[in-house]
């Protein structure tokens, strides 16, 4: 029944498949000379099956497994150089219909504080993004047809894109939405976001319908062939994610490879983006339902074999994560995270009480935008505003094509500077101003094209005379 091409989602995403993925990794775990074939593949820089993957997540050679985190961290800086992307959550409404069991948004949650911004609310919450420095968002909402329907997402957009505040502006809206119908991602698409993104939760269909066992969400087959509805409705950039800790990992880890698998070989364009969530306490959820978590030390292999994996995605973590985790998985594959996010609705421009609960989840790095930058550059990464490649549309299969050869960083070395330069501009402490700065300077010598260096530096100096948004 496997079959990656098919448009069904048990034949792409095949259980039987998954299965004997798991039995063919687990008994060459320590197949010392198929390991090593398998990362000589991996440093070619063109990805690997989900068998092969698999096997290298299952390896017990230590030996074999420290070459894993190195080729992981040097595919990362091949492709997408020492920059990390940043971006903010923004809640809208938390009404839904559905009854997942892992999310406080399920519908019989009584505790939950039930709320859904006007286009008003959503302006001043924009504001303060805009104020901490975003030009980023990833839009979220509960599914309800009635609450939340399409035309309020459309309007929201127009709304945040419409919000000139000072300096600030957003000029990219990603969009976290539940899965809806060709029509609608036409919609979206029209409406100029930049990435639909969904998360799977987990690919194991009999634990899916169990863990939603409610709602329009429990259609298994509707929610995993979402992403190619939506390529059919003109939206390029889709973002794949499971929830780990809902199912074994190992199980969600082939099928998630499966998927980006599916989605090149019927559209050419494998995901935009890769998150990993881990699953998180809230309000109102069951404490069993956490009997599959993942440890540290498994969810940065994890990291490091999707990264080799699929070397061309962008990969995400969010403020799920502690300050330490985030730091560990930075080096082996990372290339976009979330900072000073709010997981509810509302909680930018008026933070929520503490007797209130309307968060979606716990945030484990609760540190300001501004600490998160400076971090960062004390790491030696340029943390990146940029959306050029969106707004100049390198989109889908361009942008791919960049990325694939290596090509991508001719834009996005450049273009990550100028905005991190507005960052610090017009948002930073006068502590992460100096370290910018000095970043900056020295990542200014590491553009390899000389007309290129003086064009940024060009534009530096226009930034630091009030001119805004340069892009290559």
């Amino acid at each position: 029944m496997y079959d990656p091409k098919s448009s069904k989602s048990e034949e792409f995403i095949s259980h039987q498949e998954v299965l004997d993925t798991l039995e063919y990794a687990e008994n060459n775990k320590n197949n010392s000379a198929l390991i090593d074939s398998i990362i000589e593949k991996a440093k070619l820089r063109k990805g690997l099956s989900h068998r092969e993957a698999a096997v290298l997540l299952d390896c017990e050679i230590e030996e074999k497994n420290n070459e894993i985190y190195r080729l992981a961290e040097q595919i990362k800086k091949d492709f997408y150089g020492n920059r990390i992307v940043m971006f903010a959550p923004l809640y809208l409404s938390n009404y839904c219909v559905n009854g997942c069991v892992y999310c406080p948004y399920h519908k019989k949650n009584e505790h939950i504080t039930r709320k859904k911004m006007t286009q008003d609310e959503i302006r001043r919450e924009v504001i303060a993004l805009q104020d901490m420095g975003h030009k980023r968002l990833a839009l979220e909402t509960g599914e309800d047809p009635v609450n939340n329907p399409i035309e309020y997402i459309l309007e929201s957009i127009n709304t945040i894109y419409n919000v000139k505040h000072k300096n600030g502006a957003i000029r990219r809206v990603n969009v976290n939405i539940a899965a809806t119908t060709v029509e609608n991602y036409t919609k979206l698409k029209n409406a100029g976001i930049g990435t639909y993104i969904l998360f799977q939760e987990t690919y194991h269909k009999e634990s899916y319908e169990q863990l939603h066992p409610t709602g329009p969400k429990h259609n298994y087959a509707w929610h995993t062939e979402a992403m190619d509805r939506a390529m059919l409705g003109g939206i390029d950039d889709v973002g794949l994610g499971v929830l780990f800790g809902l199912e074994l990992y190992r199980y969600e880890f082939a099928a998630l490879l499966m998927h980006a698998e599916h989605l090149e070989a019927v559209f050419g364009v494998g995901p935009h983006t890769i998150s990993v969530p881990r699953i998180r306490p809230a309000d109102d959820i069951d404490p069993s339902t956490f009997s599959n978590g993942i440890s540290d030390d498994i969810f940065a292999k994890i990291v490091a074999c999707i990264r080799i994996s699929v070397p061309y995605t962008g990969m995400i973590v969010s403020t799920r994560e502690s300050k330490e985790c985030r730091e560990r998985v930075l080096h082996l594959g990372i290339s976009q995270i979330s900072g000073g996010s709010k997981t509810s609705v509302g909680g930018y421009d008026e933070p929520e009480p503490e007797d209130e609960n309307s968060s979606q989840f716990d945030v484990s790095d609760r540190r300001t935008l501004d600490e998160i930058v400076r971090w960062l550059m004390e790491m030696g990464y340029i943390p990146s505003f940029c959306t050029a490649c969106y707004r100049e549309g390198r989109t889908g299969d361009r942008f791919m094509s960049l990325c694939k050869s290596r090509q991508i960083q001719n834009c996005c070395h450049p273009n990550a500077l100028m905005t991190l330069k507005e960052y610090l501009e017009d948002y930073a402490s006068p502590e992460t101003k100096e370290l910018g700065e000095a970043l900056i300077r020295k990542g200014i010598e590491d553009i390899p094209k000389e007309k290129v260096k003086e064009i940024v530096r060009q534009n530096l100096i226009k930034i630091s005379n009030g001119s805004r948004d340069f892009r290559l």
